[in-house]
């Protein structure tokens, strides 16, 4: 089988291409960084024996999705696995230059996903075959400020994933969408205080690491899942921080940016 792992040069990309490989997969790792993804590619090739290829590409761009297709389809690579991985984050108030940001998040977590999933999606139709992974979030479910646009885009991949399952079952393709909580990499290393809470979290199995929540990830996706959220508290975590009350909310967003009214 012949996996495409979105975002793969670090963090849990890097690790579903690396749980791949050491299950006997091809692996296709495609990333922003192409010093950093060639590196991973060449320890993988030496730790697995692996068929490993690279992609360096930007993700937030235009015509990524179809291009990255096209470079699949020249070199004969027929995807099996399809994992959406890339993504970014921020917290912070959508003005100035943050607008920027959102946007390439935007183009990051929607656009690109679902061209990727459109495209590999119906190949593997005609094949009658495959698996489709996207990397959602549990903030999916959260309506706070500073994670405007990051809760609204991993709630349409939510929502994308969990329909488009029932439109590919039917050809023998699965979609999964996954919902972690925290994890430990370095996708938070924006927030030094968040990285403190994490550290401390961490401790008591609030947080997981990479290679526990892929391997829960792949799991599902290999079974068939629809939709998961590893860890028991992550259930309840979105409906909790939902039910605090807005003045609430109000007086610790001002205090975070520093604002009074």
């Amino acid at each position: 089988m012949t996996a495409l792992v979105t975002g793969a040069s670090s963090g849990m990309g890097l690790e579903y291409a690396r749980q791949l490989a050491a299950a006997g997969c091809a692996v296709v790792m495609v990333s922003n960084q192409e010093e950093a993804l060639l590196r991973c590619a060449d320890e993988l090739r030496k730790q697995f024996s692996a068929d490993i290829w690279t992609k360096y590409l930007d993700l937030a761009s235009e015509d990524a999705a179809d291009g990255l297709f096209r470079y699949c389809e020249e070199n004969g690579l027929k995807i099996d696995i399809l994992i959406n991985n890339a993504g970014i984050f921020f917290f912070e108030e959508l003005e100035g230059e943050v607008c920027h940001k959102a946007e390439v998040m935007m183009k990051l977590h929607v656009y690109t996903p679902s061209r990727l999933c459109m495209l590999f999606g119906n190949a593997m139709k005609r094949r009658g075959r495959g698996y489709i992974l996207n990397v959602s979030s549990v903030a999916a479910g959260m309506c706070v400020p500073g994670l405007t646009t990051y809760a609204a885009t991993k709630s349409y991949l939510r929502s994308f994933s969990k329909s488009l399952y029932y439109e590919m079952r039917p050809y023998g393709v699965s979609v999964t969408a996954v919902c972690p909580g925290a994890v430990a990499t370095g996708l938070y290393s924006v927030l030094p205080a968040l990285v403190r809470i994490l550290e401390v979290a961490a401790k008591f199995g609030l947080v997981y690491s990479p290679e526990k929540l892929v391997r829960k990830a792949l799991r599902a996706m290999f079974r068939g899942r629809r939709c998961v959220t590893p860890g028991f508290i992550n259930h309840f975590f979105a409906p909790a921080v939902n039910a605090i009350p807005r003045f609430v909310v109000n007086r610790i967003w001002r205090k975070l940016t520093n604002k009074v009214e």
